[in-house]
C-alpha cells in the first residue's frame, strides 16, 4: 500500500512538471452560452422556448464537458506514460 502512495505521488509530479497543452474548450463554452441564452429568455418571459433551450443546452453542456474532460485525462497520461 505505502509503495502504491509513493508511486502515485511520483506519477502526480512528474505529470505536474510537464508542460501543460491547451485543450479545446471551444463547444462547450458554446453550449454554456445556449444555457445563458435560454435563461434570457425565460427572464423576458419567454419562457417556453426559453426552458427547452436551456435544457439543450444543459444537455450540450455536460456532453461537450465529459468529452473536454476525457480528452485532458488521456492527454495526461500520454503525458506521463508516454504512449
Amino acid at each position: 500500500m505505502r509503495l502504491l502512495a509513493i508511486f502515485l505521488a511520483v506519477v502526480v509530479l512528474a505529470g505536474s512538471a510537464l508542460p501543460a497543452r491547451a485543450a479545446d474548450d471551444s463547444k462547450a463554452k458554446a453550449a454554456t452560452q445556449q444555457v445563458e441564452t435560454g435563461a434570457k429568455k425565460i427572464g423576458d418571459g419567454k419562457v417556453g422556448s426559453g426552458v427547452e433551450e436551456m435544457a439543450k443546452g444543459i444537455g450540450n453542456t455536460i456532453v461537450e464537458g465529459a468529452k473536454f474532460s476525457g480528452q485532458t485525462i488521456k492527454e495526461f497520461f500520454s503525458r506521463v506514460f508516454g504512449s
